[in-house]
């Protein structure tokens, strides 16, 4: 668990320890014990906490707004190493006292984390959730190496649990190896995906129009729900995101991310995370310095977006 001592040299755009005034609020997650093949997530909070120093005294260059201010960081929250249901048992008072103060942003971690946020965010708002999902894996294995939960599981429970609308339920950036039951199991359920093939050579707003499009008419059809992202590093392109436990070749640009990030900025976020990130196996800070990106452009497009239902 990081103190206060720690928090006072790295925290999140360099802002201070989270306090009731502060609406925004920024944990890890310091857990990848659900790593199937490359760990080291547990360093990626304060891998991107050391990145996101560069955005502390600036505004954003397309919301023209900053967070420092309006943000605080709670730090890393205090966890089991070893035994996936205590790590979630034991964040799971912290994750739920945290939602009640703040708009959260998650640092993971690898993406088991995921589960316990959503069945925390389900309790709290007292219904089901659309997800933004960004990945190169489906993550809809029905079991973990024949464990029944992983980091490759938590799209299968989620759905399973009615932890969130089946037809809101967004995926982008697929690419690796599945079974055809795995691969369509969100399709199959009524969501939708768009795999990383059919999204090759499309970056600006203009050409991701389509995508932009049917996220928002599956939103709006179904009353515009709350909204949960979930961002795993990984449905980057290893070019871009080397630093990662599970690399696929085929995956997005960073431009593609920041552009999806900043288009769907004013729906009804409630949260994110973004997961995945492994320092030892970076190069040049280039996946912390991503992951940092999108989570500083996400908050600054909280901040800006217009009038809309509540956030929390």
């Amino acid at each position: 668990m990081s103190s206060f001592a720690f928090l006072s040299q790295n925290t999140f755009l360099k802002v201070p320890a989270a306090g009731a005034e502060t609406p925004f609020a920024i944990a890890g997650i310091a857990w990848d014990g659900a790593m199937t093949n490359r760990p080291g997530a547990r360093f990626g909070p304060r891998a991107i906490r050391e990145a996101s120093h560069m955005f502390c005294d600036a505004l954003h260059p397309h919301f023209d707004v900053s967070p420092v201010g309006l943000l605080g960081d709670a730090g890393d929250l205090p966890l089991h190493n070893t035994s996936l249901d205590g790590m979630r048992a034991a964040v799971a008072p912290h994750v739920a006292r945290l939602i009640r103060a703040h708009h959260m942003c998650w640092l993971g971690g690898d993406h088991s984390v995921t589960l316990g946020l959503l069945r925390a965010y389900r309790e709290h708002l007292g219904r089901p959730l659309a997800v933004v999902h960004f990945d190169a894996h489906c993550d809809t294995w029905s079991t973990h190496f024949d464990e029944p939960s992983g980091h490759g599981t938590w799209v299968y429970e989620a759905l399973q649990e009615g932890l969130v609308i089946d037809a809101c339920f967004t995926q982008i950036g697929i690419r690796s190896s599945a079974s055809r039951e795995e691969r369509e199991f969100v399709t199959d359920r009524g969501g939708q995906v768009f795999p990383a093939r059919v999204l090759r050579g499309l970056e600006s707003p203009h050409q991701l129009a389509g995508v932009i499009g049917a996220i928002r008419q599956r939103l709006a059809a179904h009353g515009n729900p709350p909204v949960y992202l979930s961002l795993d590093i990984d449905c980057l392109d290893p070019a871009f995101a080397p630093g990662t436990g599970t690399p696929e070749p085929g995956g997005l640009s960073t431009n593609q991310v920041l552009t999806l990030l900043e288009e769907l900025a004013d729906l009804p976020f409630v949260g994110m995370d973004c997961v995945e990130v492994s320092p030892p196996y970076d190069h040049a800070e280039l996946t912390s310095q991503a992951a940092a990106a999108f989570v500083w452009t996400y908050l600054c497009g909280r901040i800006a977006a217009p009038a809309q239902p509540s956030s929390r």
